[in-house]
């Protein structure tokens, strides 16, 4: 094909320009060559030395070069060497111009890379046509070349493109294995998800191994390609071969080596590790020479972690059952001990009753003996003791177990310390400590329960006595804050609270260093009472202490009511000297509590019959027709409440005075025992006086005329009697 059909195949070259450098020292010369070339439609440049020519040469890429041989400073030989160091114009065509040539030149110039020899003067379309062909071809080449970066910018496109979209699908299909191998926190559901992962799509055959917590391999899954589809079982780590066995711990205890191959096989053991652990190993058979071995080992390291985490989960599983296992033993432990706190509780009241009543009976007995007085009073002393004790003891077995039920009314704070102050008074005054109290003068209001109210003030005083010294000071003092809460300080100067006791002082049970003599005494169970009880009327206690030695205070406080209330519209307390005459019947199982309320009970000039259960009560009833029956509810056969009842029907006791004396003393006892017909409700070991005085009023309210609603039952617990002595 003629080079200009080639040329303008490859496109439109009159879009194209190339340039043409003409060099010679003649400015005529100049002109002429320019006027000639214009016709061509390329641009001319134009240099009148050398020099020139080197500097234009540098700038830019010429198509020919017409250069004259007979210039001043360098002629065209020289020059035409030098344009042959550089790169750019290394092979640039060059045509040298010459009023004469001889062989010698004419050799010397094509030595230099001269394409021809055009002499002077010219032929204009001669020079037109050699100059326009080296252009032509020039300008071809630029297209050819350009073509080239063409069709290699292509070619890299592509293959960039494909780079990229094998990263991409390979990208998308590592997030997928790594959401399907996360997806499930079961170690054998992601081990065999990797498998159908591998098989049949990276390898034809692939078996995976855990190592168990001994570091020895525990064979999960095994997965190959069956007649086309996949299969996949269970094996042992003995149906392993030697081989493979040797392959997986090498590639599990050595990374540096690469994955070993297991000897006559194709397979390749992968090491499964993860953040410095080994979790197993890969078994990978790959049948082809061009596996995907990249991917493989990706989804290896991806199925690692996978695999750990499931493994974490399953010791965090176990590790949860374990601790629930633990906790509901320690539940289970900690219900039996309050069931037994409570039972034990119960079951000391039962004693402690025919105690306090033959005590009582002892000192009318014995007023005139001085010894035997003195005996009694320490018999008394130490039953209200051991009464106290079993009553901390019951409370907190009630607080656990969610049974306490407080008995609210607007009341009068003043009258709950005083009461307090009264019922550890004995104990303070036999230490022969200070007492200071600092009260205001106003009514100080809120709404709790008077009973537990005065069980809190009683515990911090006992408490501050028991722990100071003889002779000691103890403060007590009541301040109305702005913030509508009440607040009480209990203080002492005794023997203060350790550093490391004082965050768990309200703890059930802790107690500070003991002395071998025990002197202190009590069970630990005081000041946990107080914080509970006072969390329950809404309030708050906090203990401080400056260390051993100097003293410490509790603080509580209990939020107050801002209602008027007039303090000397009290309901009026029936008071009544017992009078002798009436017939009682004693029913308790317990015969020694029985007979010692029989006792007591002549003593006070009634007529008493003693029974030891509701059958021989019930058989009594219409003969002995007794004014009064004092009954005790934990009966054998036929506990109290349905001998109540029966009793009720009976015309000879439908209105005798139904008193229950038992060792449950809750609210819902109480109110059980009120809808089984019980008048009143006394909690083991009563005070003696407390039955007398309810005979009492029970005989002047007969007195009197018939009221128009009957009485309510109302209840009498151990320790607060309804009228003193």
């Amino acid at each position: 094909m003629p080079l200009s059909s080639q040329f303008d195949a490859l496109g439109d070259h009159d879009a194209e320009r190339a340039a043409i450098l003409i060099v010679d020292d003649l400015p005529e010369k100049l002109l002429v060559f320019k006027t000639v070339l214009e016709d061509l439609g390329h641009e001319i440049v134009c240099a009148h030395s050398g020099s020139e020519a080197l500097k234009e040469i540098l700038q830019r890429e010429f198509a020919v070069i017409l250069l004259d041989v007979n210039m001043p400073d360098i002629d065209g030989f020289e020059t035409a060497g030098l344009i042959r160091q550089y790169k750019r114009s290394a092979h640039t065509p060059i045509i040298f111009v010459t009023s004469y040539a001889d062989e010698m030149q004419t050799i010397r110039g094509y030595s230099l890379g001269a394409v021809d020899y055009i002499l002077s003067p010219i032929v204009p379309e001669i020079l037109r046509s050699k100059v326009k062909v080296f252009v032509d071809l020039h300008l071809l080449q630029r297209r050819l070349r350009r073509r080239a970066d063409e069709r290699v910018a292509l070619a890299s496109a592509e293959a960039a493109r494909s780079v990229a979209e094998a990263n991409t699908q390979r990208s998308n299909f590592l997030s997928h294995a790594s959401r399907v191998l996360s997806g499930s926190l079961d170690v054998e559901v992601a081990a065999r998800r990797l498998l159908e992962m591998l098989v049949p799509q990276f390898a034809a055959k692939a078996q995976i191994a855990l190592l168990d917590d001994d570091g020895e391999l525990d064979l999960v899954l095994a997965g190959e390609t069956t007649q086309g589809s996949p299969r996949f079982e269970p094996r042992q780590p003995g149906e392993l071969a030697a081989a493979e066995r040797a392959a997986l711990h090498a590639a599990i205890e050595s990374m540096s080596t690469g994955p070993p191959r297991v000897d006559g096989s194709d397979a390749v053991a992968l090491p499964l590790i993860t953040a410095g652990r080994a979790v197993g190993g890969l078994l990978v058979e790959a049948g082809t020479p061009d596996a995907d071995w990249g991917s493989i080992l990706e989804l290896a390291e991806r199925a690692a972690i996978a695999l750990e985490n499931g493994r974490l989960y399953r010791s965090l599983q176990i590790e949860i059952e374990e601790r629930r296992g633990a906790e509901f033993k320690l539940q289970q432990s900690n219900r039996r001990k309050d069931e037994f706190l409570a039972m034990l509780s119960h079951e000391l009241r039962n004693p402690l009753a025919p105690i306090r009543t033959a005590l009582e009976v002892v000192r009318r007995l014995s007023s005139d003996e001085p010894k035997l007085n003195w005996a009694t009073e320490i018999m008394g002393r130490q039953v209200s003791h051991l009464t106290r004790l079993v009553e901390d003891l019951l409370d907190v077995a009630r607080i656990n177990q969610g049974k306490i039920a407080l008995q609210t009314e607007t009341l009068d704070l003043r009258a709950v310390l005083a009461h307090g102050v009264e019922t550890v008074r004995p104990f303070i005054e036999s230490r022969r400590h200070h007492l200071t109290k600092r009260i205001p003068d106003a009514p100080v209001w809120l709404r709790g329960d008077f009973a537990r109210l005065s069980q809190i003030v009683a515990n911090l005083l006992n408490n501050a006595s028991k722990y100071t010294e003889e002779g000691g000071a103890i403060e007590l003092e009541l301040v109305v804050p702005t913030e509508g809460h009440a607040l009480i300080n209990v203080s002492d100067n005794g023997i203060g609270i350790d550093a490391e006791l004082l965050p768990n002082v309200f703890e059930l049970f802790e107690q500070g260093k003991r002395t071998l003599d025990r002197s202190q005494g009590g069970l630990g169970v005081g000041l946990t009472l107080v914080r509970r009880l006072v969390e329950l009327h809404g309030g708050s206690v906090d203990v401080s202490s400056d260390g051993a030695g100097r003293g410490s205070q509790f603080r509580i406080r209990l939020p107050c009511v801002s209602e008027a209330i007039d303090p000397d519209a009290e309901s009026p307390e029936v008071t009544a000297k017992a009078t002798v005459g009436c017939r009682v019947l004693v029913v308790d199982d317990n015969r020694d509590a029985a007979e010692a309320a029989a006792v007591f009970l002549s003593m006070a000039g009634h007529e008493v019959k003693a029974v030891g259960d509701g059958a021989e009560a019930l058989a009594s009833a219409p003969v002995f027709a007794p004014d009064i029956v004092v009954l005790d509810i934990g009966l054998p056969n036929m506990d109290g409440y349905e001998v109540a009842r029966r009793l009720r029907a009976v015309p000879e006791t439908r209105t005798s005075l139904l008193i229950a004396l038992t060792g449950y003393g809750q609210r819902g006892d109480r109110d059980r025992a009120h809808e089984a017909g019980f008048d009143h409700h006394l909690t083991k070991p009563a005070e003696p006086d407390e039955l007398l005085a309810l005979i009492g009023s029970w005989q002047a309210q007969r007195a009197e005329p018939a009221a128009e609603n009957p009485p309510l039952l109302r209840a009498v617990p151990a320790g607060k009697p309804t009228s003193r002595r």
